[in-house]
């Protein structure tokens, strides 16, 4: 092929005149050279911080639209005049920059000032677990419920062979074999101070448990008439005595104890049906979900009804709080930091709270899963009604859950996939579908990067949140998998099977 400059060619002639002369390559090089030559589109941005959408970060500045994440990292540093490199994610039109900024425009001219919404992530990184460190016998029935301590120090388990055990992760061996329940025991649930274990089950009755002595507290509460079904410990920052339980039964009646008297302050009724689940807010408002197809929120001190959430077509299966992970651990960060007094604790624990809310508008977001293949999302403490109604599931949903930050939340259902969601605005991010049977559990990385969850297939699976594809298998169990906890310092993740092997998972 020739390398001489190719002549100019004209279009052929038009109805109302001629053709603009084109240029037409006729050699690779040239093409090339053309395509070198074209001018890159500059941009004007505004930042703006995602939690305050209508504060302005810095004036509009013009910059190439191949800017990498890595580069608007430091850009936006620079302009919060950080002394540190702190991480942030980048959001245009909703969606999340991952790579560069180009791969997320559509007919933007360098005439429009777009707007890049900026957010902080955690400044500690979890590394996601790789192997199984041990394996741990001695439930004689299969693993029904496990929990870390919110300080991240201990861990518990309970099953169907009646008993609550205590694990030393140091050594992954059993700190106390506790004894007292006569049926299968359902529930396990930590207080936020990390001093006192509640433990529920068949028999309807609640033991409260101290893990330092492997001793019961007290005498047995008694009250519910049929199994429980959920525990829910009053947040830190309302009260740092921890002193007050909530309990939820089949036999459709909320129950709130004060641990210390043992005994029933206020009982609630109004469901119709079998109460599945429950929450305790931390704005003093009690959740139940029920069979009956309703939510109620109670007032958590004077025990009244506040309002009803209608709106599922079948059973509601799965309640959870944008502030979960802040309302279960307390003052306690991912280092587990204790404090000298309780004033400095409760401060802490309300701080990181607020911190939480603030990411979300300064709502508390309750988002409910049911039967009838939908989520919905609530902001129950405002209103009864509904800020949106999500679909997409093609079985019944077993579990939601929040991210620690509350910017994500995550749908497990029986049709073997796992749903990401916005956690503010409930738009449909994407699928996780590897598991080869219905997802029984997941559970979020304490920054927020990573999930994990547990199937009937017998395997947990670890996700990465940012490639949104899954970051690694971790077979090992020989039965379902009935329950997943990650730790709150990242380091170890905790899964309870039908096999009733506890297993610790690790880097």
């Amino acid at each position: 092929m020739s390398n001489e400059r190719p002549r100019e060619k004209q279009m052929p002639k038009q109805k109302y005149g001629f053709a603009k002369p084109e240029y037409i390559p006729t050699t690779v090089s040239e093409a090339l050279k053309l395509e070198s030559e074209e001018p890159k589109l500059n941009l004007i941005v505004q930042f703006k911080n995602k939690d305050s959408e209508d504060d302005t970060t810095g004036p509009p500045i013009s910059i190439s639209q191949n800017v990498s994440t890595d580069q608007l990292q430091l850009l936006i540093n620079s302009l919060l005049n950080n002394d540190e490199q702190l991480p942030y994610s980048f959001f245009v039109n909703d969606q999340e920059i991952t790579n560069n900024l180009k791969n997320h425009l559509e007919d933007i001219s360098d005439e429009t000032t777009l707007n890049i919404y900026y957010q902080p992530q955690a400044v500690f990184r979890v590394q996601p677990v790789t192997r199984c460190q041990s394996s741990m016998s001695g439930h004689t029935e299969a693993v029904l419920n496990c929990a870390f301590s919110p300080d991240g120090t201990g861990l518990a388990s309970v099953g169907g062979d009646t008993t609550l055990r205590i694990w030393d992760l140091n050594t992954n061996t059993p700190l106390h074999t506790l004894k007292g329940h006569t049926n299968w025991v359902l529930q396990v649930a930590w207080s936020p101070d990390s001093k006192k274990i509640a433990t529920a089950g068949m028999e309807g009755e609640i033991r409260i448990w101290d893990p330092k002595t492997g001793k019961q507290i007290g005498q047995t509460l008694r009250g519910h008439t049929k199994f429980i079904t959920g525990l829910a410990w009053e947040p830190f920052h309302l009260n740092p005595n921890c002193a007050r339980l909530a309990s939820s039964s089949k036999d459709s009646t909320v129950r709130v104890w004060d641990t210390e008297l043992q005994r029933c302050t206020m009982t609630m009724s109004g469901h119709t049906m079998s109460i599945t689940c429950i929450k305790w807010s931390g704005e003093g408002l009690i959740y139940t979900g029920s069979q009956d197809r309703t939510i109620r929120v109670f007032d958590a001190n004077q025990g009244k009804l506040v309002r009803v959430l209608e709106g599922h077509a079948h059973w509601v299966n799965t309640l959870a709080l944008n502030t979960d992970y802040v309302l279960r651990t307390g003052p306690f960060d991912h280092t587990g930091k204790h404090y000298d007094t309780l004033e400095e604790s409760q401060a802490a624990a309300l701080e990181r709270y607020n911190q939480v809310k603030a990411k979300n508008k300064g709502m508390e977001i309750l988002i409910s899963g049911s039967d009838d293949f939908t989520v919905i999302m609530w902001n129950p403490s405002v209103t009864k009604t509904k800020l949106n109604r999500l679909t997409g599931h093609q079985q019944l949903i077993n579990l939601v859950t929040y991210s620690p930050d509350g910017r994500y939340f995550a749908s497990a259902s029986f049709d073997k996939s796992i749903k990401l969601w916005d956690g503010i605005t409930g738009k449909f991010i994407c699928n996780f579908r590897n598991h080869v049977s219905a997802v029984y559990q997941i559970c979020w990385s304490s920054d927020s990067r990573y999930l994990v969850s547990g199937s009937k297939d017998s395997t947990l699976k670890t996700w990465d949140i940012k490639t949104k594809k899954m970051y690694n298998e971790l077979p090992g169990h020989a039965d379902e998998v009935y329950t997943v906890d990650w730790s709150p310092n990242g380091e170890k993740i905790a899964s309870g099977s039908k096999d009733r092997l506890l297993k610790i998972w690790a880097l």
